[in-house]
C-alpha cells in the first residue's frame, strides 16, 4: 500500500491522507484549516478517489469533504453521528467563508446523500481493500481506521483520547498486528492532569462561586465538550440549575438520538434533560445575573452568546469564568487568561470575575501516546501528525529511540510504500 500525505503533515489541522492499494484508493478525512482565509490539504483530482473515510465532524477533517461532490458523488463513510454533526458544523462554514470556497450548499447536501452509516467494528469492503470503524475516544460519534489490502494492515487513529471521560469511553486499541500506524500527536509534548483530580478542581471552583450568589461561565466547544461538561456536574450532583446556550443546544439534540455512543447514556440524557436550555434573548439576560452555570460556546470567546455573558459575568469579583478547552493565541480567550482582560460594554476592561483553565482535552496527552506506541503489535512503521512540526519531529525520534520501532514526521506531499 502507498500512503500519501496531504495535510496534517506537522501541521494542525486540514487532515487529509490518500492510502493506495494495488487497484483502488481511499481518502481518510479531508478537513480545513481555519485561518483568515481557509487552508484545504494537497489537490487529489476526485476521479482518482474511490472512497471518502470521515473519522469525526471537527472541520478540520471534514470541511474539505463537499469538494469531492462537485460533479461526483463519492461515497463517504463514517458513523451516522458523526454526519449529523458534520452537517450543521460545514453548513454554518460555508455560511461564513462562503466568498472563498468553490462549493455551496448544494455540494453539502450532495455530500450527504452520498454517506454510508457504519458502526463500529462492521468490516466494509472498496474494491480490494477492507476496513472498519473503530471508536476513537475523541468525539461522539468520532472514529479511528483500520485497514487491510495487499496483504497489510494499517491503522488511522485520527484525533483520538485513550482515556475514559464522563462522556465517552477511551479509544479501542484491539488492533492484532500491524504493519503500519499513522497516530496524531497534539499534545505529545504535554502531560494531561488525571482526570478525576481535574473533574475535583472544576467543581470545587463552580461550587465555590454558586455557592456564595455568583455565576460561572463555562465558554465551551458546542460539539463535544459542552455535553461534556454537563456530564460531569451531573455526575458529581452540582445541585444548582445548569443553562446551555448557543450551537451546543442542536448538538444536543443531535446527540441525543445516539445515546448509545455515550458511555454512560443514562448520565447523559439526565445531564441534558436537567439542563435549561436558553432560548433567546430574554432567558439570557435573566440567566446571566443567576446563581448556576452557564455552559456556551465560543469556547474561545470569539462571537457565540458566551461573547454576551463575559460581558455580564466579568464585571463583579463573586462570579467565575472557567475555560475548558485548549485556547488559540489571539483569541478573546487566550487573551483573557493572559492577561485577564475582555472586551466589555465595547472596551477592553480588567475582569473582576476570577478566571481559571481547566484541561478537559479530548485528545491523548504524552504518557497516553507513548504507552499506546508501547502497546503495538507486529512491528509496525509509525507516522506521527496532527501536531506542530517541532511535537512531530520529537515524537518520532522518541518511538525510534525508546521504542526501537521506524517513525517518520511526514512533510505534506510525501508517499510512502508499506
Amino acid at each position: 500500500m502507498n500512503i500519501r500525505f496531504l495535510g496534517s503533515a506537522r501541521e494542525v489541522g486540514r487532515a487529509g491522507i490518500a492510502v493506495k492499494s494495488e487497484k483502488n484508493q481511499m481518502l481518510l478525512d479531508y478537513g480545513v484549516m481555519l485561518d483568515d482565509e481557509p487552508g484545504f490539504p494537497m489537490h487529489i483530482p476526485p476521479k482518482e478517489v474511490d472512497a471518502i473515510v470521515l473519522t469525526h465532524s471537527h472541520l478540520d477533517h471534514s470541511g474539505g469533504i463537499p469538494l469531492f461532490h462537485i460533479q461526483d458523488k463519492k461515497p463517504v463513510f463514517g458513523t451516522q453521528l458523526t454526519f449529523d454533526l458534520a452537517k450543521p458544523l460545514i453548513s454554518d462554514f460555508i455560511r461564513l467563508s462562503g466568498y472563498y470556497l468553490s462549493f455551496e450548499f448544494l455540494e453539502l447536501q450532495t455530500m450527504m446523500r452520498s454517506t454510508v452509516h457504519l458502526d463500529f467494528r462492521k468490516e466494509q469492503t472498496i474494491g480490494d481493500m477492507k476496513f472498519q470503524l473503530l471508536n476513537s475516544g475523541h468525539l461522539p460519534g468520532g472514529a479511528q481506521v483500520l485497514i487491510e489490502a495487499d496483504g497489510k494492515r494499517i491503522v488511522y487513529t485520527g484525533d483520538y483520547n485513550a482515556t475514559d471521560t464522563q462522556l465517552l469511553s477511551g479509544a479501542d486499541r484491539d488492533y492484532g498486528d500491524l504493519d503500519a500506524i499513522i497516530i496524531e500527536s497534539t499534545y505529545a509534548n504535554e502531560v494531561h492532569p488525571n482526570r478525576k483530580e481535574i473533574e475535583k478542581e472544576f467543581m470545587d471552583h463552580v461550587n465555590g462561586v454558586v455557592e456564595k450568589g455568583g455565576t460561572a461561565l463555562i465558554p465551551a466547544f458546542s460539539v463535544g465538550r459542552s455535553q461534556e461538561i454537563a456530564c460531569v456536574l451531573a455526575a458529581n450532583h452540582f445541585e444548582y440549575p445548569v443553562a446551555m446556550d448557543g450551537m451546543a443546544r442542536e448538538a444536543n439534540r443531535i446527540m441525543m438520538n445516539h445515546s448509545s455512543y455515550m458511555r454512560d447514556p443514562k448520565l447523559f440524557m439526565k445531564a441534558l434533560h436537567s439542563a435549561v436550555w436558553v432560548d433567546g434573548w430574554k432567558d439570557r439576560r435573566k440567566i446571566a445575573g443567576k446563581p448556576g452555570a452557564i455552559i456556551s460556546p465560543a469556547g474561545m470567546l470569539k462571537g457565540g452568546p458566551a461573547a454576551f455573558y463575559i460581558q455580564k459575568v466579568g464585571k463583579k469579583s463573586k462570579n467565575g469564568v472557567f475555560l475548558v478547552g485548549y485556547q488559540i493565541p489571539g483569541t478573546p480567550g487566550r487573551e483573557l487568561l493572559d492577561e485577564g482582560k475582555c472586551v466589555i460594554d465595547g472596551k477592553v476592561q480588567n475582569v473582576k470575575a476570577q478566571v481559571k483553565r481547566f484541561d478537559f482535552s479530548s485528545h491523548s496527552g504524552a504518557n497516553e501516546l507513548k504507552g499506546a506506541v508501547k502497546d503495538l503489535n507486529g512491528n509496525p512503521k509509525v507516522y506521527v501528525v496532527h501536531g506542530e512540526p517541532a511535537t512531530c519531529e520529537m515524537f518520532a525520534e522518541w518511538i525510534k529511540t525508546e521504542v526501537g520501532l521506524e517513525a517518520v514526521a511526514p512533510k505534506a506531499g510525501e508517499t510512502f510504500t508499506v
